[in-house]
């Protein structure tokens, strides 16, 4: 429902976005799609219907802008994931990426992008791509652990090369990226 919208008798209207909301929501896919050095601040200001004034007012460079993008498809992932103590917490995990990948809309990973795009590691945008990588490979030794998988160390990095591979293959083909036999190939990592 949009906020012009009258709200259903007994519910709240929904509140619209606040400009820094408005911002990142016209931002991130757009970065998404064309790359972070494709778009400009004029182009996001515009189609966020912001002032510059209040553009700046919320993110004073562009690197900040990135950086706060970053920050929010993290975000964003994470809520989408399953729990680290569940049931099988790897495999469950690695499933849901290779849905996620198969989905017709993904382009592949948001982070391989950014790092790619701002090579220098001191760079505010690969840095934060840095991190969350960080914290993923973290996550998947913790989900190996609660797996009680042997070596949950190197059985995490061998998964987290696996995926970078899936994303980076989405990004290339598509929707006809060849994950057909994705499953079974990463079970064989862990099994």
């Amino acid at each position: 429902m949009s906020s012009d919208s009258p709200a259903a008798p007994g519910t709240a209207p929904e509140r619209p976005l606040s400009a820094r909301d408005r911002i990142l929501s016209v931002a991130g896919p757009l970065f998404y799609r064309e790359g972070y050095r494709a778009i400009g601040i004029d182009r996001v200001i515009a189609e966020a219907d912001v002032a510059k004034a209040t553009f700046y007012k919320h993110f004073p460079s562009k690197d900040d802008l990135i950086v706060a993008w970053i920050a929010r498809a993290e975000e964003a992932s994470a809520k989408g994931l399953p729990p680290e103590d569940g049931p099988m917490p790897l495999t469950i995990y690695v499933d849901a990426m290779l849905a996620m990948a198969r989905q017709g809309a993904c382009m592949g990973c948001t982070y391989q992008g950014s790092a790619a795009e701002f090579h220098d590691p001191a760079h505010p945008a690969h840095a934060a791509a840095m991190g969350v990588k960080t914290r993923v490979l973290a996550t998947l030794e913790t989900r190996a652990r609660a797996q009680g998988l042997q070596d949950p160390r190197a059985t995490a990095e061998a998964v987290f090369l696996f995926l970078e591979g899936v994303w980076a293959s989405v990004r290339m083909f598509g929707a006809k990226a060849p994950l057909g036999n994705a499953e079974t190939a990463v079970r064989r990592l862990f099994i």
